[in-house]
């Protein structure tokens, strides 16, 4: 159970960190996420929370169930176009850490 909690938060860590990249560039914020960006983070962190494929998969964007609505998922993939190139430059070792993660696990 500590195992998928410990995924559960990685997951939703990464997902935070890519939510305030964008937000900052994107919405010009400077330390408090924008009320969109707010949203998206509180209806990211629901899915991981309730995800009932916790312990067969590595990551959202690599489960064959799409849990997210329509709206919510253009704006994550918007998100993470954006966001995932600069992950290395401003977190590093969490970028690493999910690349790792994501070949060895899928």
């Amino acid at each position: 159970m500590e195992k998928v909690e410990n995924k559960k938060e990685f997951e939703k860590d990464i997902v935070r960190k890519m939510i305030y990249i964008y937000c900052k560039k994107k919405h010009n914020s400077k330390n408090d996420l924008c009320s969109e960006c707010e949203d998206l983070i509180l209806y990211s962190y629901s899915r991981v929370d309730n995800c009932p494929h916790t312990q067969s998969k590595t990551f959202c964007s690599f489960c064959d169930t799409s849990c997210y609505k329509e709206y919510y998922k253009e704006k994550i993939k918007a998100v993470m176009r954006f966001s995932g190139p600069r992950m290395l430059y401003h977190n590093p070792i969490i970028t690493i850490k999910h690349l790792i993660y994501s070949k060895l696990f899928h």
